[in-house]
């Protein structure tokens, strides 16, 4: 029988249906008390500072050594070894997060034969639906409607619209597709970044034009939108340079739901004070959580989201599906049907 072990929070009915799905076939490992208290649904990594007592920390490891399969993986500083040798037994971790390049990379994983699957596309649709918040903010104008009414000021205005509008969407994967779109519904051009769509495929997927990285320059200049999709990497790192921000208009807005890594963060601060782009809409920070110093917190034309645009009352469900899915795969012999699996070389 195999051993799941229940590694980062999670909901008592999503734990059951696990449970259930397991069918006998895995002892799936459930201790609360040793996992950190959430603050939020779907939070899976818990408080700033909490640590396990001495007792629980010896029962946490000990379940890590035995686990053939894990629900996620546990913060760096949870773990007990810096490689994958916690866990001699692992066959496969499904996470909780899209995102794990760099956790792949810190514990060593290529090469140590665990398969990794990822939550890929369970955040899309919130994203997605943020960054239509976002955009609709701006061109709406709704600080000016904010200000209006602090006010008690009554006076007609003209805003703007979506339709029309082109939306550089950098990161053409499951969340690009989405913003995509949500985007296309509201009338609005899209122009995708992307290495490797041809100008037919990218017709089929409803996308205008296809952009490349060495592209982005040039297309800062046009659009009315960019929306940053990309996973962090070492080639997106700082892609989004202080010569691509200086390019943006000041009725452009800058949607950041990937990675703080991507931006140069001091220069789009810099550009924000002087009004190019318009406006930014930012769920993630270079640092996390975003230093009380940054300067960024009191710009009036950025709204600031503590990394939390993907977190909705579902998230959970629907990892919990991935997991039973990929368990059954793994329980089945049926492999090649895993979903999300992490591609360990395309990393590199």
């Amino acid at each position: 029988m195999f051993k799941a072990f229940i590694s980062t929070p999670l909901e008592d009915a999503q734990v059951a249906r696990i449970r259930a799905a397991a069918a006998g076939d895995v002892e799936v490992i459930f201790e609360p008390d040793l996992l950190p208290p959430t603050r939020y649904v779907a939070d899976h990594k818990g408080p700033d500072g909490w640590e396990r007592t001495a007792e629980q920390k010896h029962r946490f490891h000990a379940r890590l050594a035995e686990a053939d399969f894990l629900w996620d993986l546990p913060p760096l500083h949870m773990l007990p070894a810096q490689d994958m040798s916690f866990a001699p037994n692992l066959k496969w971790v499904q996470t909780t997060s899209s995102g794990v390049g760099p956790m792949v990379e810190a514990l060593n994983m290529k090469g140590s034969g665990v398969t990794v699957t990822t939550a890929r596309g369970v955040h899309a649709v919130p994203l997605a639906e943020f960054t239509l918040m976002a955009l609709l903010m701006h061109f709406k104008d709704v600080r000016h409607l904010r200000r209006q009414q602090a006010a008690h000021r009554w006076e007609r205005y003209c805003g703007d619209g979506l339709e029309g509008k082109l939306v550089a969407i950098v990161g053409a994967g499951e969340v690009g597709r989405r913003v995509a779109e949500i985007c296309k519904f509201h009338g609005m051009r899209i122009a995708a970044m992307s290495r490797s769509l041809t100008t037919a495929a990218a017709a089929k997927l409803g996308y205008d034009e296809i952009f490349r990285t060495s592209d982005l320059t040039e297309i800062a200049g046009r659009a009315d939108a960019m929306v940053l999709c990309v996973p962090h990497t070492r080639e997106t790192e700082g892609m989004i340079s202080r010569e691509v921000i200086a390019a943006m208009r000041p009725e452009t807005v800058l949607v950041n739901i990937a990675r703080g890594q991507v931006v140069d963060e001091a220069a789009l601060a810099e550009a924000l004070a002087q009004g190019r782009p318009g406006f930014a809409a930012l769920d993630v920070a270079a640092v996390e959580p975003l230093p009380a110093t940054s300067p960024l917190w009191d710009l009036d034309n950025v709204l600031i989201s503590p990394h939390s645009a993907s977190t909705v009352q579902r998230e959970n469900a629907l990892i919990a599906d991935l997991f039973i899915h990929n368990m059954r795969c793994l329980v089945e012999g049926r492999t090649g049907e895993l979903r999300n699996a992490f591609d360990m070389d395309g990393m590199y």
